[in-house]
């Protein structure tokens, strides 16, 4: 029997031997290199951790505490010797394990997690609950993956320091933040730091200080503080309310263990640095952390991707970005720490100095952009569609309310599959559709994203290009010369006079099926592509009243507020006769995409049986 068989709950760590504990975390490593390679997910992040996440469930009650993780996907070895090990298999299906902390799949997760740098702000609030309520639990927030650069993890951090909670988080520094050096000095300083004695000279120093009536006592706590700033690392967590204490090699259990229970009981805010190598224990992913921080099914043996791959939306994004800014040099390309998912890769070889990646800050791309429009260059924002709700004021305040032209490109808009409620781009449509200013573009095919990135450089004025997760069905050719679109123009992809189906976006090839096969049946509908919600092309849709009163609307977003709700209210008073499917009222859940998009019912069939229905 493996020592993972005989975890059940993560207070059976408690009850086996503390040699045993490195064998569990490559046991652990095992099954996630396993489940992963089958599944697709998150897998270097989650190496990574694996072996702070077992020090962490053998020093604190996890049935107890609050574990708070920052990007979730960090936290698969948690969710295994957290009642979920029998499931794991299921991670990321429909109806299985989320590749992200969940509140309602099991009561150990109690914050959810899928975007970035949420967790010192999350543990703040149990803290002062817990104060408030008069419980008595530990809070820990574990914060890594390049989330510490995000602004908000600083919003906590200031505000956790300034009422000085006991908290502990722990920055785990995969080698994407702080230090990439572990040390003998800052070991033993590590060591010097989590003793009493340091504290208690602390106190001695500032009382026999307090007695000396010459001396100004707010000056003598200042000397003191920048003392310990001189012998210690972390200036910026100390000055900003924290005990600091590492870096601490991530790796080692034995002194993880140490450390955490020397820190676990000191009062008041408390950084944790520890440092780890991304990818930890399977070979290919150490030596491309990037490739495997989110993959699809692979080899184990070779590392190699299994999937047959199609050329991607976001590829082909990447190619005329390139093309366009090989002849205009006033095209600047930024995006928030996602370089590779964006497809900006390439850019950035190629117009370094052209190329601006901003970390986790959303917010502070689009106003950044905003200023460089404003100073005379093309900025193109890419930045996937779930994390842009993060700058929406940047959006109204910085972009639209000043009308400069800021192309912003939405990747992975609609139903992303797997990784699920909290990454399908299901609202942007939606929460854009009412802000001034904005040309908001969706196209139906790679062709029409580049024509649509080569229009919006064209514009005086703010523009959205929202596009999904994948790859379309007509092949893009970059021989052609991109065209300009007319802005607002809808395309009438088939005529017909029994009805009309109104589409936006990559649902366009599921609506030709539906017409084709109503064809077949004697029912001739034509296939209107808005291609732009803003501005609206109104005449081509008031056109459809003049030989069919029967509408059906598709797109993949929100209905609430979006593309079928326009139409709705442009026919209202009218006969026509109109029924919109689009994605629930609701939080669409994770699985794979095709599955998730016929449940939503955005299938050809649905499509044909719901115009039958009109």
């Amino acid at each position: 029997m493996s020592i993972l068989d005989k975890i059940t709950s993560p207070n059976d760590l408690k009850i086996i031997k503390k040699s045993a504990f490195k064998q569990l975390a490559q046991e652990l490593r095992e099954k996630i290199i396993k489940t992963v390679s089958k599944n697709g997910g998150h897998l270097a992040s989650g190496l990574g951790v694996t072996d702070l996440t077992v020090a962490l469930c053998y020093v604190f009650n996890a049935e107890k505490d609050k574990f708070i993780w920052d990007v979730g996907h960090q936290a698969y070895a948690y969710k295994i010797l957290t009642g979920r090990k029998k499931n794991f298999d299921t991670l990321r299906q429909y109806k299985g394990i989320s590749g992200f902390p969940k509140r309602t799949e099991s009561e150990y997760d109690c914050f959810g997690a899928g975007h970035a740098s949420t967790s010192i702000s999350a543990a703040l609030g149990f803290a002062v609950a817990r104060d408030l309520n008069k419980q008595d639990y530990k809070v820990i927030s574990i914060i890594g993956d390049g989330s510490m650069t995000g602004g908000l993890a600083f919003e906590g951090l200031q505000n956790a320091g300034t009422l000085g909670k006991d908290m502990l988080v722990i920055l785990n520094d995969n080698q994407m933040f702080i230090s990439k050096q572990v040390g003998v000095l800052s070991g033993y300083l590590t060591k010097i730091l989590t003793a009493s004695s340091l504290k208690k000279l602390e106190e001695k120093v500032l009382k026999f200080a307090s007695k000396l009536k010459f001396l100004n006592f707010a000056s003598i706590k200042k000397i003191v503080k920048r003392f310990k700033v001189i012998l210690f690392p972390g200036l910026m967590f100390e000055e900003m309310g924290f005990s600091y204490v590492g870096p601490i090699d991530g790796h080692n259990i034995d002194r993880l263990i140490e450390i955490l229970t020397k820190v676990k009981d000191l009062k008041g805010p408390v950084l944790l640095h520890v440092v780890t190598k991304k990818g930890k224990g399977y070979k290919y992913a150490e030596a491309d952390p990037t490739k495997f921080h989110g993959i699809g099914p692979f080899d184990i043996e070779t590392g190699k991707t299994l999937a047959l791959k199609k050329v991607t939306y976001t590829e082909v994004f990447s190619k005329a970005i390139v093309k366009l800014a090989e002849k205009d040099d006033k095209i600047v390309a930024i995006t928030a720490a996602m370089p590779d998912g964006t497809g900006l890769k390439s850019f950035s070889k190629k117009f370094p100095e052209r190329f601006f990646d901003v970390g986790i800050d959303e917010g502070h791309a689009v106003t950044f952009a905003a200023a460089l429009a404003a100073g005379g260059m093309k900025p193109v924002v890419a930045i996937y569609s779930t994390f842009m709700q993060r700058a929406l004021d940047n959006i109204i305040h910085d972009v639209a309310l000043q009308n400069l032209p800021v192309i912003m490109m939405l990747d992975r808009a609609g139903i992303v599959g797997e990784d699920g409620a909290t990454h399908h781009g299901a609202f942007d449509l939606s929460y854009l559709k009412y802000i001034p200013n904005l040309t908001i573009m969706a196209p139906a095919c790679e062709t029409e994203l580049q024509d649509m990135l080569n229009t919006a450089l064209t514009l005086k004025g703010p523009s959205v290009i929202r596009y999904p997760r994948g790859g379309g069905t007509r092949t893009a050719s970059f021989q052609r010369d991109f065209e300009l679109l007319k802005v607002g123009k809808a395309a009438l992809e088939k005529d017909g006079k029994d009805g009309c189906i109104v589409c936006i976006g990559n649902v366009l090839q599921e609506c030709l099926k539906a017409a084709e096969s109503l064809k077949n049946k004697g029912v001739d509908v034509s296939v209107l592509n808005m291609r732009f919600l803003k501005p609206f092309d109104e005449q081509s849709v008031k056109n459809i009243l003049t030989y069919t009163n029967k509408i059906v609307t598709v797109e993949e977003n929100a209905l609430a507020g979006g593309m079928g709700e326009t139409v709705k209210s442009l026919l209202s008073g009218t006969n026509a006769k109109i029924h919109s499917i689009g994605l629930p009222d609701e939080f669409v859940e994770h699985g794979n995409q095709i599955l998730i998009r016929h449940l939503c019912g955005l299938s050809s069939e649905n499509i044909e049986k719901v115009f039958c229905d009109l």
